[in-house]
């Protein structure tokens, strides 16, 4: 289980507490599990990050009584309240109206609101019905907040010394608003960080008991450090921090270069680099490209590359081959090696890798293949057993995995170990090149 967030870099002042910040998520579609509340994950990141740790999360159905009552009750308690959804243009987004009676605040239309609003519906070239007008209204006593991204706009009220921020549901129109627009407002009010609060190492292929041993005669020799584990995703990060701040920050990155020397190749990065990322920034150092050809995971290797921006640079492509068809033909993977080992089986998986590496011309191709589940599998290869194939230009290899629990979670666990041992060999391939100039 995550330890929690550490605190503020800087202290705050004697005799004042740091300032309470709580969240509201609001939407039906949330509590009755339709959406999933990643507004609660990215904010709650976000504000980590500045060295504020939410006090509390509430999340309320689209009932205006019900939205009145928790604001009533959070604004008395909170110093910065933040709010995501309830401004669209429908029957079901009350959240505006609900916070002016709580506020005491009357709304006014605003025209410079609403000719954003029907600029974007012309370039859209959709008619502008008459219900988005309700998106124009904002606080008699309150600052709008543009969204380039949609048509309703966030909103920011100071009062009573607190301060209000209302973002809209899209996490496409609610992230760039917060990031441009809210944290820097919050910062120069002292309410967060000017910058990050704590140094972070991102590892992988080990947990986190171990990582805590392996770290702790570090620690022991630095008392007051804010220590964080968080494990996600089959990797395990360590925040490192100065919560009363004894250690400036110089001091704290000497302490992360010593750990990240503990580690070794089990680090991934000091930041918040993902592993895809990463793996991605060793390739295009090397002028190295990759290919993947998939089974199992249906696309999910594939996709954790295409996310990352300027990803044609190095990668050249992926084969999902579901069926024994399909790697005959798309990857020439041979009907005798097939019949002779099976889909699933260590022969298999390299196969796939040097087909698609041979189809797509990479330098690099991984390949997955195995039995995510509920069903498949049998007594030498049960369900969750997982195969992982790895072309690289000085050899061939095959990995055997087993991975107990459920069929996305094997899924997201072959991607993140493939990935991984990928990273390890492009890392080895590096130290390789730079041995002759050392010497």
């Amino acid at each position: 289980m995550a330890a929690p967030s550490p605190q503020p870099s800087q202290p705050a002042p004697a005799g004042k507490t740091a300032p309470r910040f709580e969240l509201l998520t609001l939407g039906d579609e949330l509590l009755l599990g339709l959406t999933a509340n990643g507004h609660l994950t990215w904010i709650g990141a976000q504000l980590g990050r500045r060295g504020v740790q939410l006090a509390r999360n509430v999340t309320i159905t689209d009932d205006a009584d019900a939205i009145a009552a928790q604001l009533r009750e959070s604004w008395a308690r909170a110093d910065v309240l933040i709010t995501t959804g309830g401004l669209g243009p429908t029957c079901d987004d009350r959240t505006r109206e609900a916070v002016a009676e709580v506020l005491g605040q009357r709304l006014v239309f605003n025209d410079a609101i609403m000719r954003e609003i029907e600029d974007r519906f012309a370039r859209l070239r959709r008619p502008c019905t008459p219900n988005n007008r309700k998106q124009a209204f904002c606080f008699e006593r309150g600052e709008v907040l543009s969204n380039p991204n949609g048509t309703a706009p966030g909103l920011w009220v100071a009062q009573e010394g607190k301060v209000l921020v209302m973002l809209p549901g899209p996490p496409n129109e609610l992230q760039p608003i917060f990031l441009d627009q809210v944290l820097p407002r919050l910062a120069a009010l002292g309410l967060v960080a000017e910058g990050e609060a704590y140094l972070q190492l991102r590892t992988a292929g080990v947990g986190e008991s171990m990582l805590e041993t392996r770290f702790q005669p570090v620690f022991d020799r630095h008392p007051g450090l804010g220590i964080a584990y968080c494990a996600h995703q089959w990797q395990v990060d360590c925040r490192v921090s100065s919560p009363d701040g004894r250690y400036p920050r110089a001091a704290l990155q000497a302490i992360v270069d010593e750990l990240a020397v503990l580690l070794g190749d089990d680090l991934i990065c000091v930041g918040h680099d993902s592993l895809a990322k990463v793996t991605a920034d060793l390739l295009r150092a090397q002028g190295r490209t990759l290919a993947v050809a998939e089974s199992c995971t249906g696309g999910l290797l594939a996709n954790s590359f295409t996310d990352i921006c300027g990803a044609s640079k190095f990668f050249m492509g992926g084969i999902v081959s579901y069926s024994n068809e399909a790697k005959m033909t798309l990857l020439d993977c041979p009907e005798c090696l097939l019949s002779q080992h099976g889909a699933v089986s260590a022969e298999c998986a390299v196969a796939m890798a040097c087909g698609v590496a041979e189809q797509l011309s990479s330098d690099y191709a991984l390949a997955i293949t195995g039995y995510a589940g509920p069903t498949g599998g049998h007594d030498g290869n049960p369900t969750g057993t997982i195969y992982i194939g790895l072309h690289t230009p000085h050899g061939d290899w095959s990995k055997k995995l087993h991975y107990p629990g459920l069929r996305p979670a094997i899924k997201q666990r072959a991607v993140t170990a493939a990935i991984d041992w990928l990273r390890r060999e492009v890392v080895k391939e590096t130290r390789r090149t730079r041995e002759p100039l050392a010497n």
